[in-house]
C-alpha cells in the first residue's frame, strides 16, 4: 500500500486558528474581534477551556495552549471587577501565553482589552451561540481537525454496510470492480485516492474521498463520471469506516502466497490501527464484483464471531473423535 506524503502522522495532525475558523464557518457562526493578523497562528490543544478559576487569580493547573472559551459566567465575573482590573486579568492570562478567546451569547471584550490583543498578538472571536451549544459543536469540529489523517492510493466501497478499500497496482480492475458493485447496490466512498481519518478515542478508521473528487469515477474507456447523476444519490457515500482491505494482485504474483483455506488471518496498519487483509488474485474470466460481494459477507460473518475455518476444524474433530469411538466400539 503506498501512501502520499504528509505532514500528519499516527499522533495528530497540526491545525491554525484559521483552518479552525474555517471549518467552523456554517456551524459556529464565529466573527473575528482582534488579531485577524494572527489567524496563522497554531492551536496547541484541540480542547476548550472554561478559564473561571484563571480569571479569578488561580492559575494551578491552567491550560494556555487552548481555546479559552468565555461563556455567560465568566463574563458576569468579569462584569464585577473595574474595567482597570479586567484589563489586569486579560493581560495575565496573555503572560501565560493563553492567546485565543472566544466569547459566546454574542458578548464582546471591551475595547481596552481589543487593544491589549492587538499588542499582544491574541486572537479575539465572538459567536451568537449560547455556551453549551458552542462547547459541544466545537468539540466535533475540534476533533476532526486534529484527527491524524493520511491519503493512500486505493478505491474505498461500501458493500453490504462494510467499508472496503481496494488497494493494488494500475490495471487491475479496481475502478471496474467498484463500479460493477455500484450497479448491484453498493455505494462508492472514493475513487483512486482515499482520505484515512483516524478516531483517536476509539481506534478507528474512516476513509472519504478528497472534497474535488467525491462522487466522481474515472474508468478506462469512459473517462470521468458523476456516479450520483448516473446511478442515484444512494450510490455514494460521505465518510465510512474502514474494515477491510483488498488486495489485488496478478496471479503469477501470488503463487505459494496465498492461504487457501484462509486460517491465517492478515492485516495491514494504517496510523497505528491494523485493519484486516485478504489478497484477491487477479486472472483473465475471474469475475471480481462476486469476490469482493462474498469476501465481504465473509467478513462481517467473522466480525459477528461466526469463524468458518474454526467451524469447520471442529466439525471435522468431531467426527474424527465418533468414527474412532464406533471403531473401539467394535
Amino acid at each position: 500500500m503506498k501512501n502520499l506524503p504528509s505532514k500528519n502522522s499516527a499522533k495528530g495532525n497540526r491545525f491554525s486558528v484559521a483552518d479552525f475558523l474555517e471549518a467552523s464557518r456554517e456551524k459556529l457562526s464565529l466573527s473575528v474581534i482582534a488579531g485577524g493578523k494572527n489567524l496563522e497562528r497554531q492551536i496547541e490543544e484541540p480542547i476548550m477551556n472554561r478559564p473561571g478559576l484563571a480569571l479569578t487569580g488561580f492559575y494551578e493547573h491552567f491550560a494556555p495552549g487552548r481555546i479559552q472559551l468565555i461563556g455567560k459566567g465568566e463574563m458576569a465575573y468579569l462584569k464585577s471587577l473595574s474595567p482597570e482590573e479586567r484589563l489586569a486579568r486579560f493581560r495575565e492570562l496573555a503572560d501565560r501565553k493563553a492567546f485565543f478567546y472566544i466569547f459566546t451569547n454574542r458578548q464582546k471584550p471591551d475595547a481596552a482589552i481589543v487593544r491589549l490583543a492587538e499588542e499582544r498578538n491574541l486572537v479575539i472571536m465572538t459567536s451568537p451561540l449560547k455556551t453549551r451549544v458552542f462547547a459541544n459543536q466545537s468539540a466535533f469540529l475540534l476533533e476532526k481537525l486534529a484527527a491524524p489523517t493520511t491519503t493512500i492510493y486505493g478505491t474505498m466501497v461500501e458493500v453490504y454496510g462494510l467499508g472496503v478499500l481496494f488497494e493494488g497496482d494500475p490495471g487491475l480492475g479496481k475502478s471496474e470492480t467498484a463500479l460493477g458493485l455500484i450497479k448491484h447496490g453498493s455505494a462508492l466512498i472514493a475513487d483512486d485516492l482515499t482520505c484515512i481519518r483516524k478516531d483517536v478515542g476509539n481506534n478507528l478508521l474512516f476513509g472519504s474521498a478528497s472534497e474535488s473528487t467525491e462522487g466522481y469515477m474515472e474508468i478506462r474507456g469512459i473517462g470521468i463520471m458523476h456516479v450520483p447523476s448516473l446511478f442515484g444519490i444512494s450510490a455514494v457515500r460521505g465518510e465510512k469506516r474502514l474494515q477491510l482491505i483488498i488486495t489485488f494482485k496478478r496471479l503469477h504474483d501470488v503463487r505459494g502466497e496465498i492461504d487457501r483455506i484462509g486460517q491465517t488471518r492478515r492485516a495491514k496498519t494504517i496510523l497505528g490501527v491494523d485493519v484486516p487483509n485478504i489478497v484477491i488474485p487477479v486472472s483473465e474470466g475471474r469475475d471480481l464484483v462476486n469476490l469482493v460481494e462474498t469476501a465481504a459477507l465473509q467478513q462481517k460473518l467473522i466480525l459477528s464471531g461466526i469463524d468458518p475455518v474454526f467451524a469447520l476444524s471442529e466439525h471435522l474433530r468431531l467426527r474424527a473423535e465418533q468414527g474412532n469411538l464406533n471403531t473401539n466400539k467394535k
